[in-house]
């Protein structure tokens, strides 16, 4: 492994990564929560089922 080469190479990414503007954050932000959501919802669904199934 060498390490200068790794090093420059993080070194590189470092320098272009920007900080992103607030309209970029907020609509990475919603895509972000609605995903959670999305598992969560999913999640409770199959919770529902498992608990109504074996009552049957």
């Amino acid at each position: 492994m060498d390490v200068p080469y790794t090093l420059n190479a993080y070194t590189r990414v470092l320098k272009l990564a920007s900080t992103p503007d607030w309209e970029e954050f907020s609509r990475i932000s919603l895509i972000a929560a609605a995903g959670i959501l999305l598992i969560g919802v999913i999640g409770f669904l199959i919770f529902l089922v498992m608990s109504v199934l074996p009552g049957a």
